[in-house]
């Protein structure tokens, strides 16, 4: 008889998560970017990797493995088969074709029928800044299919606009993103960098009753100089952990998440600079093992303020 799973069956404030992304071998995108931030804010986590890459495509060259959707139904089977399969948080990123992530629509259902309380955390992945980074037909997928079973959504500006067919120019545009999107499904909906007028904000709305009005908040978040990989998935993981222990102050969540993010990037903008490097040369790895007390214990600097 296997033992029982202690993280299910002690108490705990956290939960089990179950985090569907890529993985570098060096460096920090995805899982890598993700997995140590939510355990060191208490949660147990399992990595499935959607890719294993030598280093993030940014570099000149790289080399690794993709997963098909069968090879991840393959690992889901076998978790079943153990009595392994019972989470309380399902997290996905980047995820690179359609079979994949209709695969993962089928986890999304296999892990709710087993905890109909699951929490969907989706970070829609598919481009920034004007320009997708994944095949066309995801974001139709995305749209139709895996917007309507999330329970929070965290896509940046590009995203949000190809989620709702709606350009955000405005703040007014992204509170009416956040509406549609609340229409399709999730209750929270993030949208963690909009550019407007050369300032930076993340946009937050939680229809905490279906049909009632959103509480809906802003955060202006500084410009950083440089170009960072892996912030996104370390967002996400952050709105994730601290919504879990602010479940009904979604804005307290995302005042934590981004001061914690924000001393991650000074820290790393810091480092490349005492190291002598130029850090508006290229894109950076964030330090991510070097900023645990800022992941654990955030100094909160920057506040919410609500619509």
């Amino acid at each position: 008889m296997a033992p029982p799973i202690l993280s299910l069956v002690l108490p705990s404030e956290t939960g089990r998560v179950l985090s569907i992304q890529s993985h570098t071998v060096h460096g920090y995108v995805g899982n890598k970017s993700a997995v140590f931030p939510l355990e060191i804010l208490g949660f147990d986590v399992d990595p499935i990797h959607s890719v294993q890459f030598s280093n993030h495509t940014g570099y000149p060259s790289f080399k690794g493995q993709v997963l098909n959707g069968q090879q991840l139904w393959d690992l889901i089977e076998g978790l079943e088969t153990n009595d392994l399969l019972y989470y309380t948080h399902l997290l996905t990123g980047y995820i690179g074709s359609v079979s994949f992530l209709d695969t993962v629509l089928e986890v999304v259902n296999k892990l709710r029928f087993i905890n109909p309380k699951l929490t969907y955390v989706c970070d829609p992945v598919m481009g920034d800044e004007g320009k997708l980074y994944v095949p066309p037909e995801l974001v139709a997928v995305y749209r139709e299919k895996v917007v309507p079973v999330a329970s929070m959504l965290t896509p940046n500006q590009f995203e949000a606009e190809n989620l709702t067919g709606l350009r955000i120019v405005t703040e007014k545009d992204g509170l009416e993103a956040c509406n549609i999107l609340h229409a399709a499904g999730p209750s929270k909906v993030v949208i963690t960098s909009i550019n407007i007028d050369d300032n930076l904000l993340l946009i937050g709305s939680h229809e905490k009753e279906k049909g009632q009005d959103p509480e809906r908040f802003k955060i202006v978040i500084p410009k950083i100089p440089a170009y960072f990989t892996g912030t996104g998935d370390l967002m996400t993981a952050l709105l994730l952990g601290w919504s879990n222990k602010y479940p009904d102050n979604l804005d307290r969540a995302a005042e934590l998440a981004v001061s914690s993010l924000q001393a991650v990037l000074q820290r790393t903008v810091n480092d490349y600079k005492r190291s002598g490097y130029d850090p508006q040369t290229s894109s950076l790895e964030i330090r991510l093992i070097q900023s645990q007390d800022d992941i654990r214990n955030p100094e909160v600097i920057y506040k919410a303020e609500k619509y």
